[in-house]
């Protein structure tokens, strides 16, 4: 059997990605809020949130931010990724229900480490809405496997 994972040594700086949208649903940000015990008005007053900024409920931040990880695997062959270890990250500007998003992504660094059997990728990330406005952006640190030799 083959494995189809992408290895460190497979990764290339500068290869791109865009994912498939994904539409935000109400169900998602109640879930979200039962998940992590976020219950902001931000995210769960309607009536609230009509008089606010945005006129409307919005996702949690972190909600968009899961979103995107789960985009970048539809986006691109799975990395041999043995862990996430860093993350910077900026929210941009509210994601609102009935929102669809996308993940734009780019590899811009590898670094070798000090063991022979991984590196880190690093990989620039852009989250668009359907306006192509962008919602979030940051970078996160991969470690992936290197191809056993």
């Amino acid at each position: 059997m083959t494995d189809a994972r992408r290895f460190f040594d497979d990764i290339e700086v500068g290869e791109a990605y865009e994912s498939p949208g994904r539409t935000v649903t109400e169900t998602d940000i109640v879930l979200f809020a039962g998940l992590s015990g976020d219950y902001n008005v931000l995210h769960t007053d309607a009536e609230f949130m009509k008089q606010s900024i945005f006129g409307e409920r919005i996702a949690h931040g972190l909600l968009g931010l899961s979103i995107q990880a789960g985009l970048f695997t539809r986006a691109t062959q799975a990395f041999a990724t043995l862990s996430f270890i860093g993350l910077t990250w900026k929210f941009k500007g509210p994601i609102k229900i009935g929102d669809t998003i996308r993940l734009r992504a780019r590899v811009t660094k590898k670094k070798e480490t000090s063991k022979p059997d991984r590196g880190v990728i690093t990989v620039e990330r852009v989250v668009v809405n359907q306006r192509d406005e962008v919602v979030q952006e940051g970078e996160t640190d991969l470690m992936v496997e290197r191809r056993r030799r």
